[in-house]
């Protein structure tokens, strides 16, 4: 189901659709009213959200469709509209799995890029189940209430110096309740891979820097990495850990088809700090990060990866535990409270 409001751009949307044998538009409407009195008739697989709607607007639609008749959302947004990604970012904590830039003219140079990652996100998030999200005050309710305790082993790393994290699919809400629920006096830099469309990373960051207590900010080439900021890798650029505690910005290769990429990170981090370091992966989509985390776990490392009861999608983490990379598993709500007590046990 498509959810536009323009109808040059719902139209353009239909025809993009139409391209991919795969994809089939079962209902388009122009309104979050409308999307909500459809979408219980046609029971789509995956719902095209887009942001800025009359009315119920999109981030209010997104969460109205996770609390009733839970569906995978891709969110369609304009990536330099600040508000615009504002409300994405905010959809994207309600319950949307991705968000993708909003397509422009087929004359337009950038055109087959945007249709075909449209095309891509949306056969994919079509295939992540998903479950109803229920409000609690001001806040969503992630994919279990209370998960069971867990038996785990606090590995305390000698003298951590850096935490790396890194996310793909459902990864801002993610990395907003772990990085968020880390107290004002955490005494490592964090740096922060996150899978999304190069546009949006300067919105995200900015986004995660209003929702968490922590400064956060895009990581510059060189700069030092100091204690309790965070450091988020920029658009299509690796974000690495380089010697004394710099940080690389680099456009080398992607790494299992990822840049940035969580292995390029945690590998960098196994070089430089050892036993030292600390690494998370969290919810997404395919391997990235598994092989890095194995190599920070070998270096002496502590290393955690997301408990598949929590996890919005298992792939990454999952792959990490089968590699046994992972030291701790443990579910979201759970993994700041464990990184604190790291972080003020260290010598």
């Amino acid at each position: 189901m498509l959810v536009e409001d323009s109808l040059v751009v719902r139209q353009l949307l239909i025809h993009i659709v139409g391209r991919d044998p795969r994809l089939e538009v079962v209902a388009a409407v122009a309104s979050g009213e409308e999307a909500l009195a459809t979408i219980g008739q046609v029971r789509p697989d995956v719902v095209s959200m887009d942001i800025r709607l009359p009315g119920i607007d999109g981030l209010e639609t997104t969460r109205r469709i996770m609390a009733e008749r839970p569906t995978p959302i891709v969110v369609i947004a304009d990536a330099i509209e600040d508000s615009s990604l504002r409300i994405s970012m905010n959809a994207l904590r309600a319950g949307a799995l991705s968000v993708v830039e909003k397509p422009v003219a087929t004359t337009n140079a950038g055109y087959d890029a945007a249709a075909s990652e449209i095309c891509t996100q949306l056969r994919i998030m079509a295939a992540v189940p998903v479950i109803r999200r229920r409000p609690i005050g001001s806040e969503w309710a992630g994919r279990v209430a209370a998960p069971p305790p867990l038996a785990v082993a606090l590995k305390v790393p000698e003298a951590a110096s850096v935490l790396a994290i890194a996310a793909s699919t459902g990864g801002p809400p993610a990395l907003a309740r772990v990085i968020g629920a880390l107290p004002a006096s955490f005494s490592l830099p964090v740096l922060v891979v996150q899978h999304m469309g190069p546009a949006f990373m300067e919105g995200f960051a900015s986004w995660l820097n209003g929702v968490v207590g922590l400064p956060v900010a895009l990581a510059r080439e060189g700069e030092r990495a100091e204690a309790g900021r965070v450091y988020v890798a920029p658009g299509d650029r690796h974000l690495e850990l380089g010697g004394g505690g710099h940080l690389r910005i680099s456009d080398a290769a992607p790494v299992g088809g990822q840049r940035p990429a969580a292995t390029a990170l945690f590998r960098s981090v196994a070089r430089h700090a050892g036993a030292r370091g600390i690494g998370v992966l969290l919810t997404g989509m395919g391997e990235d990060g598994a092989l890095g985390l194995l190599d920070m776990r070998r270096a002496g490392g502590l290393t955690v990866a997301e408990d598949e009861s929590t996890a919005v999608v298992f792939g990454m983490p999952a792959a990490a535990i089968r590699l046994s990379a992972a030291g701790t598993v443990l579910p979201l709500d759970r993994i700041a409270a464990h990184l604190a007590r790291v972080a003020e046990a260290a010598p």
